[in-house]
């Protein structure tokens, strides 16, 4: 029988999502009563009726590229560095905050594993009474502290190695003897891949790593195969530092779990429309975090749901896991060409399910066409070319194609230019 975190893995879906969504209208104006930017956002929304998924759908996608602007403007302006999004001020309730690239800054709550990894570690086989290696940064970004408040909260003691240095890293490990590694997959490559070359004590100074958690990189089953090899069980988990945890991988190998404080959507990229379960599209969570709270918020990443439920017992929603980033846009005769632009032109077309846009040719002989999905129609092709001239300013061609013919990767804006 798999040993769970907690009860809530177990939960009825249904029971799930209904506890989901009566969460939603207490958050909602929990965010427009505490925090400055979503009482902007969602200014004239009425928390109390959203209520279900199609309602949440009506609002608008927050995405980094505007979570970044608020910031600068915010910072300019001599007012908060979070851009009015959180929700706690300086002190106590706010023990740290941290630097993203952009540079993005996010703060941490006083929670008890505020980012919620602990159950991702649990999943890994992360015990009480156990020794992690933490070799994410603890240099401005959370990287490392998100993984530690997660192995604290399992009862783990971590040694805070950070990143680089890694004979120290290997002498280290050969001494302290640590059940599991917290990382990037490539760095603790580098660490076996040192070890067997005979530094740090040469391969037996790894021994006593049996598991691991990584995070930060994509994690192909041929690495997690080479590990395995080795005798280490390492997991993925997804997390980022403006949503904690949103997904993690189980034994069973089969996608990532969610996490049960994240409510997902998979929309279609450049816009705010979920697809069908299935369909690639951009990962969007509602994080139910009152420090720092988060409604609709577009990750940039691209993943599809997986049916059925996990084989492990767990019985939240899967993920395929990273798929990719979402944001598409591509200048094209001098011009850019948003994914955002691609759902307005075929919101004019209900005939039309899907389209890809298609930019090929050589560099300064730019080419494109427009593939839509949809049964033939006398004159669609030339009404939808015309709405590609109205909206991208551009002139393009139009290819009507059998509807389900286009690649479910996520794609609204195929680059196939040749740059050589």
């Amino acid at each position: 029988m798999t040993d769970f975190y907690d009860a809530l893995e177990t939960r009825g879906p249904a029971e799930r999502e209904a506890a989901l969504l009566a969460a939603l209208p207490a958050h909602i104006a929990h965010a427009q009563q505490h925090s400055r930017a979503w009482g902007e956002i969602l200014a004239g929304v009425d928390a109390a009726s959203i209520r279900s998924r199609a309602a949440l759908a009506a609002l608008p996608v927050t995405r980094k590229s505007e979570l970044l602007a608020r910031q600068q403007a915010s910072r300019a302006a001599a007012q908060d560095a979070f851009g009015g999004f959180a929700a706690v001020r300086y002190g106590a309730a706010m023990p740290r905050l941290y630097a993203s690239p952009g540079p993005i800054y996010e703060p941490e709550g006083a929670a008890r594993d505020y980012w919620r990894t602990g159950r991702a570690l649990h999943a890994a086989g992360f015990r009480a009474g156990e020794l992690a290696h933490n070799a994410f940064s603890y240099h401005m970004t959370p990287g490392a502290f998100i993984m530690e408040a997660g192995a604290h909260a399992v009862g783990c003691t971590v040694f805070p190695a950070g990143t680089g240095q890694t004979e120290q890293q290997l002498q280290a490990i050969a001494e302290l003897r640590p059940h599991g590694y917290l990382g990037t997959p490539s760095f603790l490559r580098i660490l076996v891949e040192k070890a067997q070359a005979g530094e740090g004590g040469g391969a037996l100074a790894m021994a006593s790593i049996t598991k691991g958690l990584v995070s930060g990189e994509a994690f192909p089953p041929s690495l997690r195969d080479w590990f395995a090899e080795r005798g280490m069980a390492v997991y993925q988990c997804y997390a980022t530092a403006d949503c904690g945890l949103i997904a993690y991988e189980t034994a069973a190998r089969e996608g990532l779990v969610l996490d049960e404080g994240v409510l997902l959507e998979i929309v279609r990229p450049g816009t705010g429309d979920p697809v069908p379960d299935g369909e690639v599209g951009e990962v969007v969570v509602t994080v139910l975090n009152p420090d720092y709270p988060l409604v609709r918020f577009g990750t940039g990443d691209l993943s599809a749901v997986l049916p059925g439920p996990c084989p492990t017992g767990r019985t939240n929603t899967r993920i395929k896991g990273w798929m990719g980033r979402a944001d598409q846009t591509t200048k094209v005769r001098g011009m850019f060409v948003h994914p955002g632009q691609v759902a307005d032109i075929i919101r004019r077309f209900p005939e039309v399910k899907k389209a890809r846009l298609v930019v090929s040719g050589e560099m300064a002989n730019d080419q494109m066409t427009l593939q839509v999905e949809s049964a033939p129609s006398d004159g669609l092709a030339e009404r939808v070319a015309d709405a590609v001239r109205d909206v991208t300013k551009l002139r393009g061609q139009v290819e009507v194609v059998p509807p389900g013919s286009l690649p479910n990767d996520g794609k609204v804006i195929e680059d196939a230019r040749s740059y050589q």
